[in-house]
């Protein structure tokens, strides 16, 4: 029985990843994978802004690490992203997909005809209105996907499908706990200006927030309120915690207030979650995105959120084919592969 290949594609602010996985006699493996930086600009806040910038990159992508195929699982998480429960009247599979932009018209914040829309059940419950399905709505602007889809098929792809980039961080970064037993578990990942937080029970999604955050805005706020350069700003974040140089001393001041308002966002997201529903407390909390490294962070959330937190290994589950990278290489980019290479878990 031949594998079954899939690739995903995530175009971020700063770069666009692609992963390449096969399944094959039920074993996981990563065929590929790669990262090609884009020009700043490119892409905003997670939307394509220069598609010509971008197609270049993935063309370059593609040129060099010699993916063996076109077909491509495009992720998308940005402010034009929307997700949240909704309960809606029983119907087969089916008819909800065909029925979807008529029962959740009033609830989403964009004209449903101008949305990419998806629904993912989650329960059957019993409401007012008698048997209803409980799930998560997803709805995008349809514009900003496209944007996205001009990008590939520039490059000389297909987009084969569109995925919610947080659903595909739950997939390659979250615990291997079907049954649920350890409780409820959040997924954390951080991007240059994305954040995508997922709290999942059993491996099902139950919680989504999208927030516009990430390790870009560090940077800035040294910028802005240092009058220095980006390069410079990153250098200065770089710096050991026990220089006492006053340049770096007043960047770690910089950082800790973002650090700061950061982690009250996260634990204000979960606090929500566990408040409305009554859910058990977290088991664990996990970690990945570029954005996750910043020194002392963890220990941050640790103790806002009152749990354990761990950086998730997106390769973990995954046996490491001839990707042409080294072991060090590997572990430098796992942090950063959690999208592209749950893209591709989903779609085989």
């Amino acid at each position: 029985m031949a594998g079954r290949t899939a690739i995903g594609l995530d175009i971020g602010t700063t770069g666009v990843r692609a992963a390449q996985v096969t399944v094959s006699k039920g074993t996981a493996v990563l065929d590929r994978f790669g990262q090609v930086a884009l020009p700043a600009g490119a892409v905003r806040d997670g939307e394509v802004i220069e598609i010509e910038a971008v197609t270049e990159a993935i063309k370059t992508l593609w040129a060099q690490v010699k993916f063996t195929q076109k077909d491509v699982v495009l992720g998308v998480s940005n402010q034009k992203v929307f997700v949240r429960q909704v309960d809606v009247p029983w119907v087969s599979a089916g008819e909800l997909k065909a029925s979807l932009k008529f029962q959740v018209a009033d609830l989403v914040p964009m004209p449903v005809e101008e949305a990419v829309l998806d629904f993912v059940p989650l329960d059957e419950v019993e409401g007012e209105q008698g048997r209803q399905i409980r799930g998560l709505l997803v709805a995008a602007s349809q514009d900003m996907v496209m944007g996205s889809i001009r990008a590939i098929q520039g490059a000389g792809l297909r987009c084969q499908t569109v995925d919610l980039s947080s659903f595909a961080v739950l997939r390659a970064a979250g615990a291997a706990d079907p049954l649920g037993l350890s409780g409820p578990e959040a997924v954390v990942d951080i991007g240059a200006r994305v954040t995508n937080i997922v709290v999942h029970e059993g491996g099902v999604p139950r919680f989504v927030r999208i927030l516009m955050l990430g390790g870009d805005h560090v940077t800035g706020a040294i910028v802005e309120r240092l009058g220095i350069t980006a390069q410079e700003a990153d250098f200065l974040k770089r710096q050991p915690a026990t220089s006492t140089e006053p340049a770096v001393l007043d960047a770690r001041r910089i950082i800790d207030g973002e650090l700061t308002a950061f982690v009250d966002e996260v634990r204000g997201s979960i606090d929500y979650y566990l408040a409305t529903t009554g859910s058990r407390p977290l088991s664990r909390l996990v970690l990945s995105g570029g954005g996750s490294l910043s020194d002392g962070l963890a220990q941050r959330l640790a103790t806002a959120v009152r749990t354990h937190v761990e950086y998730g290994r997106a390769f973990g589950s995954l046996t490491l084919g001839k990707t042409g990278l080294e072991p060090v290489q590997m572990q430098y980019v796992e942090p950063l592969a959690a999208v592209p290479v749950g893209l591709a878990m989903g779609a085989v």
